[in-house]
């Protein structure tokens, strides 16, 4: 089985942008970027931050500081050369996201994770969310967006996104992994990978893990702005629950 940072190793190249161009830039990140508000003074930890293309976007929105980490040291790469070109002040460190004891108590704002929970099973998730919450200011923000659970079973294996359950089901699914593939408007597709978890799963991770607040939940699809710009990429997408934001905060 591929691992993630080989996954991502092997395709860095293809995630380097400056624009959006993979599906998910405009079906899934302008709406983290919202949900992320307000970013004016804070301290923000990128759990996944790839080549850095939401890292950079927070930075110009606001945040005072930014430590971008992602298990691919290509991907990191990738980032570091861009802070190079054009310096923001971003610090990037090749580090999975289940290595954040490293990280003092309290010492963040908010915390963001883009399509990253998808990569961990079950135990993971409930142990990097106790880290999140402990790395937490109070009042501090954990946004993360991951695949709708229900995407893997209601999408055939064809473009511009799906993820193939391989047979497995909704419940009896749980916790095992899918293999998928997302494509950019150019028509360059890209290998993802998705750990398959219920709603339930995850309101479970959030208890375990010591959240108190109610979590706001974000189902995200193809809007008519998206449909307009290019009726060919995202009409096969109408109508169809692709990702899930949440918003937590800690008291």
């Amino acid at each position: 089985m591929t691992t993630t940072s080989e996954l991502y190793d092997s395709d860095a190249s293809e995630w380097q942008r400056t624009e959006p161009v993979l599906l998910t830039d405009f079906t899934a990140r302008p709406y983290v970027m919202r949900l992320a508000e307000p970013l004016a003074g804070s301290r923000v930890l990128d759990l996944g931050c790839g080549e850095g293309y939401v890292a950079r976007q927070l930075m110009r929105g606001g945040a005072a500081s930014l430590v971008g980490i992602d298990i691919s040291a290509q991907m990191i790469e990738g980032a570091r050369a861009s802070e190079q070109r054009a310096p923001l002040g971003i610090t990037y460190e090749v580090r999975s996201a289940l290595e954040l004891a490293h990280y003092p108590s309290v010492s963040f704002d908010l915390v963001l994770a883009v399509f990253v929970i998808n990569y961990l099973s079950l135990a993971e998730t409930t142990a990097v969310m106790k880290e999140v919450v402990r790395l937490l200011c109070p009042g501090g923000r954990f946004v993360f967006t991951v695949p709708h659970p229900a995407l893997p079973f209601l999408r055939a294996k064809e473009p511009p996104l799906y993820f193939d359950p391989d047979g497995a089901g909704y419940f009896s699914g749980r916790d095992r992994l899918f293999e998928g593939r997302v494509w950019r408007r150019d028509g360059v597709d890209v290998p993802v990978q998705y750990i398959h978890k219920t709603f339930a799963d995850y309101f479970h991770a959030f208890a375990e893990a010591g959240f108190t607040t109610l979590a706001e939940l974000h189902e995200l699809g193809v809007e008519d702005a998206q449909l307009a710009l290019d009726p060919p990429f995202f009409t096969p997408l109408r109508d169809q629950p692709l990702h899930v934001a949440f918003r937590l905060r800690v008291d």
